[in-house]
C-alpha cells in the first residue's frame, strides 16, 4: 500500500503539466532513480514515484529492464516518439495541409467546398443511374465525339478492321462455296475473283475493294453474280464508314473547346470601391491574336438555398448581372478587361459583408462564350471562384503600357491585386450611411431656411407689440424693453443674413467632403 500511495501521489500534478513539460519531468526523474539505484547497494529495491511500475513480490523486475542505462531508455523513448509522430503524419492527408489544428494537436479537418466547376472549366458532375442508355445510341455521332482521345482511336481503328474482316470472310466463304480453293491450278476453271487461294488473299482483296485501292493483281470476274452484288454493298457500306469516321475525327481535331484552352481568367476575384460602390470584380484575358467575335459573359451565383416552405436546394443557381442592361456584358476582347458586377440591391451579395464573407460558402461561376474566328463554331470557356478565393479590398494591377506605335500587355501581371482602402461594412450599410449623410446636409439647409423664415416675422411682432410702449418711454425704454438697440433691426438681418450665408459655404464644403 505504501508503494501505491508513493507511486500515485503526483500523478494529477502530471496530468495537469503540458505535454512537453511532462516529458521533461519524466526523463528528469528516470535518470534521479538511475542514479539512485547506482549509489544504493545491491539487494534493495528502489521504486520511482512518478513512473507508474508497482513492484511486489509476485511480480519481480525484470533484469534486462533494470540494467538498461539512461541513455538507452532516453534513445527509446525517442524513437517511440518519433514513431508516434510518424503515424501522425500519416493519418493527416497531405502531411497537414487542408487540417486545423485543434485544441489537442492536428484532429480536426478543415471543411472544403467541393467545386461545381473546377478552375479549367470542367464541370465536376457525374451522372450516374441512367436506365435510359439507349438515348445515347440514337445520337451516335456525338457519342462518339464527346469520347475521350483513346476511346476514339479505338472506334476508329476497329470500324475499319471489323468490316475487312467481315467482308473478307464473305469473300472467302463465297470461294469455297464455289470450289475455287480445290480448282487453283486448273487454268479452264474461271474462278469469283481470281488470284484468291486463302482467307490472308481474300482479306486483302476485301482492303482494295473498301478503300479503291485496286492493285490489278486480284479482280472479280463476270462469272459470279455473287460476289457482283458484294461487290456494290461493300463499296457503298465503305464510303459511309469513311465519311462517318472521317468526319468524327474531324470535328474532334476542330473542337471549339480547344480554343477556349487560350482564354483565361484571374486567379482570384476582388471586391473593392469603384465610383462609391462597392463591386465584384474578376479579369479575363484572350492569348491568341485572332480575336473571339461576339464575345459575352454571364456569372451564376451556387450557393445552397431553403425556402419559406423548408424546401431545401442545394446547388441554386442566381444570376448575377455583369452589364446585361447596359450591354456592358458584349465584350471586345482584344485586350484583358476587368469585369464588374455592382452590388446594388438585386444582387446577392448586398447584406455580405468583410466578416460575413470569411464564413460564407458560396462559388461563382463564370462563362465566356464567342464564336472562332477562323473557324465560325462557338466556343465556350468557364472557371469558378470559392468563397476563399474572393479577395476583399484588393484591386487588380495593370497591365497595358504605351510602347512605340502599339500597347504592350504584360501578361506576367494578370493575376496579380494590391490592397486598396475599402469598407469593410456590406453594401446595404455604406448606402445607409451614404444617405444619412445625404440627408443631414438635406436637412441642415432647410433647418437655417427655417430659422430665417420663422424668425423674421416674429421680431417684426414683437416689434410692433412694443411700438407704443416705446414712444412713450423713449428710445431707450424701447432698448430696454426689446432688448435692441436703436438700429438692432438692421443689424440683426444683417446677422441673419451673413449666417445663412456661412451656412451655405459650411454645407458646400461638407458636401465636397462627402
Amino acid at each position: 500500500m505504501a508503494l501505491e500511495n508513493s507511486a500515485f501521489t503526483s500523478l494529477p500534478e502530471s496530468l495537469s503539466m503540458p505535454v512537453s513539460e511532462k516529458v521533461e519531468a519524466v526523463e528528469k526523474k528516470e535518470e534521479e532513480a538511475v542514479v539512485a539505484a547506482e549509489e544504493e547497494p545491491m539487494g534493495v529495491l528502489t521504486q520511482p514515484g512518478d513512473l507508474g511500475d508497482v513492484f511486489t513480490e509476485d511480480t519481480p523486475p525484470n533484469p534486462s529492464t533494470n540494467n538498461r542505462s539512461f541513455q538507452s531508455k532516453l534513445a527509446a523513448r525517442e524513437a517511440e516518439a518519433e514513431a508516434i509522430a510518424r503515424q501522425r503524419r500519416k493519418k493527416i492527408p497531405g502531411g497537414g495541409s487542408g487540417w486545423e489544428r485543434g485544441r489537442c494537436g492536428w484532429g480536426r479537418s478543415k471543411r472544403r467546398r467541393q467545386r461545381y466547376v473546377e478552375k479549367n472549366g470542367r464541370c465536376n458532375v457525374q451522372h450516374g443511374n441512367v436506365r435510359e442508355t439507349y438515348r445515347y445510341l440514337t445520337d451516335i455521332f456525338t457519342t462518339l465525339v464527346d469520347l475521350n482521345w483513346r476511346c476514339s482511336l479505338f472506334v476508329f481503328v476497329m470500324a475499319y478492321a471489323v468490316t475487312w474482316l467481315f467482308f473478307g470472310a464473305i469473300w472467302y466463304l463465297i470461294a469455297y462455296c464455289r470450289g475455287d480453293l480445290d480448282h487453283l491450278e486448273d487454268n479452264s476453271w474461271i474462278p469469283c475473283v481470281n488470284n484468291v487461294n486463302g482467307f490472308i488473299s481474300a482479306f486483302l482483296f476485301s482492303i482494295e475493294t473498301e478503300t479503291t485501292i485496286g492493285y490489278g493483281h486480284r479482280v472479280i470476274t463476270d462469272q459470279c453474280p455473287v460476289g457482283t452484288i458484294l461487290l456494290l454493298l461493300q463499296a457503298i457500306l465503305g464510303s459511309m464508314v469513311n465519311a462517318f469516321m472521317v468526319g468524327c475525327m474531324f470535328v474532334k481535331i476542330s473542337q471549339p473547346n480547344k480554343r477556349a484552352e487560350t482564354l483565361v481568367f484571374s486567379k482570384n476575384a476582388v471586391i473593392s470601391l469603384r465610383d462609391d460602390k462597392l463591386c465584384l470584380m474578376f479579369r479575363v484575358g484572350d492569348l491568341r491574336s485572332s480575336h473571339i467575335v461576339g464575345a459575352n459573359i454571364r456569372a451564376k451565383l451556387i450557393k445552397s438555398k431553403q425556402t419559406q416552405e423548408g424546401e431545401f436546394i442545394p446547388l441554386d443557381q442566381t444570376d448575377i448581372s455583369v452589364g446585361f442592361e447596359t450591354g456592358d456584358d458584349r465584350l471586345f476582347l482584344v485586350s484583358p478587361l476587368v469585369i464588374s458586377h455592382e452590388i446594388d440591391p438585386c444582387s446577392p451579395f448586398w447584406d455580405m459583408s468583410h466578416a460575413h464573407l470569411d464564413k460564407d460558402d458560396f462559388e461563382i461561376v463564370v462563362i465566356l462564350e464567342g464564336m472562332v474566328e477562323a473557324t465560325g463554331m462557338t466556343c465556350q470557356a468557364r472557371s469558378s471562384y470559392l468563397a476563399e478565393e474572393v479577395l476583399w479590398g484588393h484591386r487588380f494591377s495593370p497591365m497595358m503600357s504605351l510602347a512605340e506605335g502599339f500597347f504592350d500587355v504584360d501578361y506576367g501581371a494578370f493575376h496579380h491585386t494590391f490592397e486598396v482602402d475599402t469598407p469593410s461594412c456590406s453594401a446595404r450599410d455604406l448606402s445607409l450611411a451614404t444617405a444619412r449623410l445625404e440627408a443631414h446636409l438635406y436637412w441642415s439647409i432647410s433647418s437655417r431656411l427655417d430659422e430665417h423664415k420663422w424668425e423674421g416675422p416674429h421680431l417684426m411682432g414683437s416689434l410692433a407689440k412694443n411700438l407704443d410702449s416705446s414712444s412713450a418711454n423713449g428710445n431707450k425704454g424701447m432698448e430696454t424693453l426689446t432688448g435692441i438697440p436703436r438700429g438692432g433691426t438692421v443689424e440683426k438681418e444683417d446677422q441673419l443674413g451673413q449666417g445663412e450665408r456661412n451656412g451655405s459655404v459650411a454645407t458646400d464644403q461638407s458636401e465636397s467632403e462627402a
